[in-house]
Formats: C-alpha cells, structure tokens, sequence
C-alpha cells in the first residue's frame, strides 16, 4: 500500500479535512454536488467541550461558505441554493463566545447565518455525512483563545488558511524520554537517558525556533517526570503538526549500536482505537477537535480509522525523512522505518514518530550520546528530516507553504575555487543568513563543487 496515499493534504487540520473541511478564505466556496434547492431543518448551537458548536442540519449536500466581517465581529456563513424552513428560523440564543445568531433568505438563493462573537475565536467547519437517522450536518467550531480585543477578533480556519493576511508557524512537539523519577536507561560509564535525550531535544527545539515558520513545544524542559498519556496531551493542547520523542536505546548485548525510527504499529493503532471507542461517551475525548461522544459507534469507528491513517501514514513519510539524514551522523541500525506498539505514539490525528539515537549500551555510542557536538550534530540531523518532509508536505495556509514555492523557485551555484559563502551572497544580492537558511548552513564552511541554493528572494 501507498502509505503516502493515506496524507494527501494531511496536518494541523488532519482528521477535519479527511472529513471534507477544506481551508476557505472570504468568498471562497467548498463545492459539494447540488441537485436541487437545499432545505436548512435546523439550526443548533451548544458547548463542545472548550468550543462552541453550531450545526446546520440539511436535506441534502450544498455549497457553503464561511468568512469573518469586523467592526462589530462576526462570523458569517452563507450556504447556497438553500432555503431556511420555518424551524429553522427560530434561531437558538447566544452561547459560549456568540452573543447573538440570526439570519434569513437571501433574494440570491443563499441562506444567511450570522454568528455575533464577542471575544477571539478560532473558526473550523466541515460537512458529516448522513447517519442512522440524521441528514447532511454542516458543522462550525467556534473556540475562544482566551484573549479579548476590539478588532478582528475572528480567525476563520486558524488551523488550516491564511489568517487575512497572515500565516501560521508550523508546531513541532519534541519530547524528551523518560525524566525525573524515571531516569530511563544507563550507560556502562553511568550516562542517563533522561539527560542525553532531553540536551538533543533542546539543541533540536533552538534549530527549530530558528527556523522561518516553524515553532517548537518542548514536552518538557527540565529533569520532570510526565506520564506518556500526559505528553500526548501537551501535544494536543498547542495543536502540534508533528510529535518527536527522543530516545537512547540499550540492550543486554553491548556490540549493538546504531540508530532507528519508529512508528505506531498496526496492532498498537488497533488497541488505541479500540480504547477510543470504548471512551466515546467522554465529552473531552477529541480526535482531530471533533468530539466522538454524539456519534454511533459505527460513525465513531470510521472517523478513528480516517484519522488514524492518515497520522500513521504522515508518520511513516516524516519517518523515512529523518532515516536519511541520520545516515550522515552515524550508524543506522534499521534502514527503514520499525513498528512498535509505544504508548507515546498513540495519538490518532497527529503524525508522530520516536528515534532511538543510539544505543547507550554500547561503549562508542555511550561517548557519542555524552558529547554536546554529538548531540547537537544529531539534532540537526533529525531537524533537517522533519524540515525536508514539511516542504515536500507543506500544510495549507502556513508560512512554509508560501516559502516552499519560493524555494522552488531559487537559483543554484556550484562553489568554485576560492569562493566564500559571503562572496556568493552579495553577488545574488540575498543576505548571509537567509542564503544560510536556504541550505541549511550553520556556519560559512562550504567546498569546492558544493551545489548552493540562491533563494529567489529575502526571507525572514
């Protein structure tokens, strides 16, 4: 199987989009087929946890769409050839963030619906299909960032579009194994894990904040103890597109050495969705922000198989990235991406892979782990893995994306004899530091018949 077949379009916005939620800025439609004049039975709003839901409940499959207007602040959602019916037209009071919903119909065909907000809100939406005995559902997720200002406090689609005119850092989650009471495994010479994979992490978490439109979470940042189900919720709480554990292996033979990667494994994908299922009923139990507590179990089971394969297929392609660079730090000790049931893992709509970085068992990986040029070179090993797939993947509406195209666009030069990195940058006219960037240069060094990219123009 393809696994790469699975993530077509796959990140922040993952399991929404696999529904059929699709990044729309002001005025542009998400296109569904229309038969004939769509009746709106309903209209429905209530607390989803953290959010505020409203649900439109339609006979049929329509065009939509939703944008925000400002001044005062509103949340707009326009779904075409459609018509409200008289129920529908007894619209439900304010809740949560909304202050006020009205709406009508329109003399073009359109159904109006007007969401007055009162805070900041983050904005998602999608259509669920038909089940059991309810119709088409459009669904729009309105949540509050805890903050209150007097402008443009609607962000339509923060996950997934531009934000009028900005856009969005990608969000790295490294966590560092093991910590506090437990230290992990220990080295002949007394090396703990714990400490070795929390230095890379830091060393990995500066390289990412240094880069243009990327943004690290580091699960924890000191000598803690953090549950493993507790890191998956750190993840999920700063809506991390990506989830890194670092770890140091050991084993009982100490020739053993080299580096590996992994992902969930199919059975440990199994008992997750299982355990999901089972916990449905929770309120607080999201996959990809969309409850599973107001769906049957056959709907539930279906919304979990989507997510998760397209979280353990982004996973397996990340994996592959970070392989590959590993390989010019060191041993690798499994070419290909492994399989293992870690609990870590788990999380069923965020990508997410664990790098054993050696082996701390072994004498010569023990001295590599406990060098800071070591753990810094492996660092950035695994950041160029992670780099490399977010510019071949790039989510929509981040500032990876736009900086994706440009990059496609830049010039190459091949380094001559008795050229420097600085020479080179003034005669493309691009700066030291984005010329760095683009090829992800720490210092100036470069050799004769290196092939440099020119970026095609300056970055931040």
């Amino acid at each position: 199987m393809n696994r790469t077949s699975h993530i077509a379009g796959y990140f922040r916005s993952g399991f929404k989009k696999l529904l059929g939620s699709f990044a729309l800025l002001a005025g542009l439609l998400v296109t569904f087929s229309v038969l004939a004049e769509v009746r709106v039975n309903d209209v429905r709003v209530a607390q989803n946890g953290a959010s505020t839901r409203v649900v439109l409940d339609l006979d049929k499959d329509t065009q939509y769409v939703v944008f925000p207007l400002y001044n005062p602040d509103r949340v707009v959602i326009d779904v075409m050839d459609s018509k409200l019916t008289s129920k529908a037209r007894r619209f439900p009071s304010g809740v949560g963030p909304i202050t006020k919903v009205r709406g009508s119909n329109r003399n073009d065909g359109k159904t109006r619906l007007v969401l007055e907000v009162s805070s900041i809100v983050t904005v998602t939406h999608f259509i669920l299909q038909p089940s059991d005995k309810q119709d088409y559902r459009l669904v729009v997720d309105l949540m509050p960032t805890g903050t209150s200002v007097k402008q443009k406090s609607v962000r339509v689609i923060k996950s997934v579009a531009p934000i009028i005119g900005q856009e969005r850092d990608l969000i790295v989650a490294i966590d560092a194994g093991h910590g506090g009471k437990d230290p992990g495994a220990r080295g002949k010479n007394g090396l703990l894990e714990k400490d070795v994979v929390l230095a890379i992490a830091k060393h990995m978490a500066r390289m990412v904040n240094e880069e243009p439109g990327m943004r690290a979470v580091l699960i924890r940042d000191g000598d803690q103890f953090i549950s493993l189900r507790g890191r998956i919720g750190k993840a999920h709480k700063y809506n991390a597109d990506l989830f890194l554990s670092i770890h140091a292996d050991s084993f009982k033979d100490s020739r053993v050495r080299g580096a590996t990667v992994y992902v969930i494994s199919e059975r440990g994908a199994t008992d997750e969705h299982a355990r999901h299922l089972a916990d449905r009923e929770n309120a607080a139990d999201l996959i990809g922000n969309v409850s599973l507590s107001d769906k049957n179990a056959t709907l539930a089971s279906v919304l979990l198989d989507l997510s998760q394969n397209a979280a353990i297929g982004a996973s397996f392609d990340v994996g592959s990235e970070v392989i590959q660079k590993l390989g010019s730090v060191g041993k690798v000790r499994k070419n290909s991406v492994q399989e293992a049931p870690f609990l870590v893992l788990k999380s069923p709509d965020i990508p997410s892979i664990l790098v054993e970085t050696a082996y701390i068992s072994n004498p010569t990986d023990e001295k590599n782990l406990g060098s800071r040029t070591h753990q810094e070179k492996m660092a950035r090993a695994i950041f160029a893995g992670v780099k490399d797939y977010f510019y071949k993947n790039p989510p929509v509406g981040s500032k990876v994306a736009r900086l994706s195209r440009e990059y496609a666009n830049d010039a190459k030069y091949v380094v001559q004899r008795g050229d420097t990195l600085s020479e080179i940058a003034n005669r493309h006219n691009v700066s030291l530091n984005n010329i760095r960037n683009a090829n992800d240069l720490r210092g100036d060094r470069i050799k004769i018949g290196q092939i440099i990219q020119i970026p095609s123009r300056q970055r931040t």
